[in-house]
C-alpha cells in the first residue's frame, strides 16, 4: 500500500508553519515550534501513533503562546484530513484508555467528517514549562475541526498536569492510529451507510 502523506504550509501575520505528516510511518519526528513542551507533546504523538512528523513553526511568541499552539493544531488537522483522502478502507473509529503513573485519560475518535470536541481534562496550573495549559483545549479543538473528526478526551484520574496533558496526547495518538488503520474487511470501501465520509 502506498503511504498516506500530506504536506501543509500555512502563513499568516501571526505564524508561519510547515508540516509534513506520514500516517503510515514509524514514529520519527522532527519538531521545532519554539515551545519546548509542545515539541515534546508532538514528538510523543508521533512516536505512539507511529506517525512520521516534521513540523517547523515560527510564531509570535513575543505576544504569547496562543497563536503558535492553535495554528499548529489547525495545520495538523488539515494534514490528517488531506492524508486520509476519501477515507476508503479505514476503520474510522478508534479509542484508547491510556495510563501514565497516577493519571488515566481516555480518547475516542470518529473520522466522520463532522467536527466535534468533547473535552474533560482538569488542569490546575496555568503553565507547564512555557506552555499555557488553557491551550490544550484550543489545540484539540483546532485539530478536530480542521480534520473533521469527532474527538472525545476524558480524564478518568490524575493530579499531575504534565502527566494529564501527555496522557491526552498519547491517547489521542493511539486512537488516531486505530481510526486511520486499514481494515481489510472494508474491501476498500468507506465505512458508512451513506457511502462517503
Amino acid at each position: 500500500m502506498e503511504k498516506r502523506t500530506a504536506t501543509v504550509n500555512r502563513k499568516t501575520n501571526e505564524t508561519d508553519i510547515q508540516l509534513e505528516l506520514v500516517l503510515d510511518g514509524t514514529g520519527v519526528a522532527t519538531v521545532d515550534t519554539g515551545i519546548g513542551f509542545l515539541d515534546h507533546m508532538l514528538q510523543s504523538f508521533a512516536k505512539h501513533g507511529f506517525f512520521d512528523l516534521n513540523v517547523k513553526v515560527a510564531g509570535d511568541l513575543y505576544v504569547d503562546s496562543h497563536h503558535t499552539i492553535e495554528d499548529t493544531g489547525i495545520v495538523l488537522g488539515e494534514a490528517i484530513k488531506k492524508a486520509l483522502g476519501d477515507k476508503a478502507g479505514i476503520r474510522r473509529y478508534g479509542s484508547f484508555l491510556l495510563p501514565m503513573d497516577e493519571t488515566l485519560v481516555m480518547a475516542a475518535i470518529d473520522l466522520s467528517g463532522r467536527p466535534y470536541l468533547s473535552y474533560d481534562l482538569n488542569l490546575t496550573v496555568p503553565q507547564v514549562g512555557y506552555f499555557d495549559t488553557e491551550m490544550v483545549k484550543e489545540f484539540f479543538y483546532a485539530v478536530s475541526y480542521s480534520a473533521g473528526m469527532n474527538l472525545h478526551l476524558k480524564q478518568v484520574s490524575g493530579s499531575n498536569n504534565h502527566h494529564i496533558i501527555e496522557a491526552a496526547f498519547k491517547a489521542f495518538a493511539k486512537s488516531l492510529d486505530e481510526a486511520t488503520s486499514i481494515d481489510e474487511r472494508n474491501d476498500g470501501k468507506v465505512l458508512s451507510t451513506k457511502g462517503s465520509l
